[in-house]
């Protein structure tokens, strides 16, 4: 058994074949030979009967003895013939005690057999040559008085045991020549498939663009190419994301250090007053605790990614999950004077798991805050659908551009990064939102005009609602 799993898959296709084949040509011999078998018997049956009922036509009978009549004629009929399908035939009487038979058994006897066989059909053999024979009684006024035996040579025997020999002979020629043919066609099948390893070996982590080339017909092996050159272009992408990531980190981690070293390289050169000393210390002190925040931003994103999907399951209380966050952000929303309109018609409570739900809405919330405009809106909403619950969180600030509304979730993207410097962030908000919104399995979708505002909506399902 283990050499056949080291078969190659060309010859284990062709076993395969082989043995499906072995078994229906097996059938189709088998039922070739039993039908052959079973017409011959058919046919030497049949003469026999005909045999016998044309001889008892012959035989005379009355309470005493049966004999033949037309003797003649009966001696000139085909019992004369030897060796063009012999018949024989026996007349016994009731005593059991041969009367006649026919010359072709010259000094053979066909033999009577017990009373228990008559009218069935007995093989046997007569000077070693195979026969069939059948008898029956002869009757006058239901008393036997005698016996009639017919018999015939079973040469047509020959063409079954013939036609046996050729099907075992055949049958394992055939099947060479079918494992051969098999073989071969199995060869053609798979070529396509060592034409895909053959490209597949040559990509490489540094050479994630070559393709499969894709079969002219759609069969299996067409959309199996397909299915790799799939794969290869989402690992293409989920690199090329790596990579930007991290040089958008690299770029991120070095920037505060950089105006941190530059500052201190400044306070070294000439002595300063306390005041600008303060100044520039204060100033390094708010890069360190930006680096920190990055930083923690970075480590949240990293543990996100490489989480399963087994959070906690818990009743969150979606009303008191906003105000708690409207109350963190409470001096942001004094500071740019924003009104919060709120529009909660009742209690919505969901099952979800509380801690990262809360991120969600935070960094939502923060992203609102900060780029709206000043005595701007911040409207708050929580309805009940038919698929549902919807969170809709809305600004009237800056706006998106329709193009970049598709890149917002990339990690260090950041719409108004040049326009707006004076808006402190990483661009890391939205992606841990969309890498929690897949864990939690929530919807969020965003439609944002630009000089308008921004509307982020998210939906929970039927099944999360408690």
């Amino acid at each position: 058994m283990n050499n056949f799993f080291n078969f190659s898959f060309k010859n284990r296709i062709a076993f395969n074949y082989l043995v499906s084949g072995a078994f229906l040509i097996a059938f189709v011999f088998i039922f070739i030979y039993q039908t052959v078998n079973y017409s011959v018997n058919q046919h030497v049956n049949e003469e026999i009967q005909e045999e016998l009922a044309k001889h008892l036509a012959d035989v005379v009978s009355n309470e005493k003895e049966a004999y033949f009549i037309q003797a003649d004629h009966w001696l000139a009929r085909e019992h004369n013939s030897i060796n063009v399908n012999p018949v024989f035939v026996e007349l016994y009487d009731e005593n059991k005690k041969l009367i006649d038979k026919s010359p072709n058994l010259k000094s053979s006897d066909l033999g009577l057999q017990s009373p228990d066989q008559n009218n069935v059909f007995i093989n046997t053999t007569l000077n070693s040559i195979p026969i069939r024979q059948i008898q029956t009684t002869i009757k006058s006024n239901h008393k036997t008085v005698g016996y009639l035996i017919v018999a015939m040579s079973l040469k047509d025997f020959e063409i079954v045991e013939i036609l046996k020999n050729i099907l075992l002979i055949s049958y394992p020629i055939i099947l060479v020549v079918l494992f051969l043919i098999a073989r071969f066609f199995a060869g053609r099948s798979i070529q396509p498939v060592s034409s895909i390893m053959g490209i597949s070996s040559k990509i490489t982590k540094d050479n994630l663009s070559e393709r499969i080339p894709l079969p002219s017909n759609k069969d299996e092996l067409y959309y199996l190419s397909e299915t790799i050159n799939s794969l290869l272009n989402r690992i293409e992408k989920a690199i090329e994301r790596e990579k930007q990531f991290t040089s958008d980190a690299s770029h991120e981690l070095r920037t505060p250090l950089a105006v941190v070293k530059g500052t201190m390289e400044v306070l070294i050169r000439k002595p300063r007053n306390e005041a600008e000393y303060k100044e520039k210390i204060n100033f390094c002190i708010a890069e360190v605790d930006r680096l920190n925040y990055l930083i923690d931003q970075l480590l949240l994103l990293a543990r996100f990614e490489n989480q399963k999907q087994n959070n906690k399951q818990e009743t969150v209380f979606l009303n008191g999950l906003f105000f708690d966050s409207l109350i963190r952000y409470s001096d942001s929303i004094q500071a740019k004077q924003i009104k919060v309109i709120t529009h909660f018609d009742q209690d919505y409570n969901v099952t979800s798991d509380h801690y990262l739900l809360s991120i969600i809405i935070e960094n939502l919330l923060s992203n609102a805050i900060k780029y709206n405009r000043v005595e701007g809106q911040l409207i708050l909403s929580i309805t009940k659908t038919d698929k549902g619950i919807s969170c809709t969180i809305a600004d009237t600030g800056l706006g998106i551009n329709a193009e970049n509304i598709e890149k917002i979730f990339n990690p260090f993207f950041r719409s108004h990064g040049t326009n707006h410097p004076q808006i402190k962030g990483s661009g890391l908000g939205l992606s841990i939102v969309k890498r929690l919104c897949t864990i939690l399995q929530l919807e969020i979708s965003v439609k944002s005009e630009l000089q308008v505002g921004t509307e982020f909506v998210l939906n929970f399902p039927l099944a999360k609602l408690k």
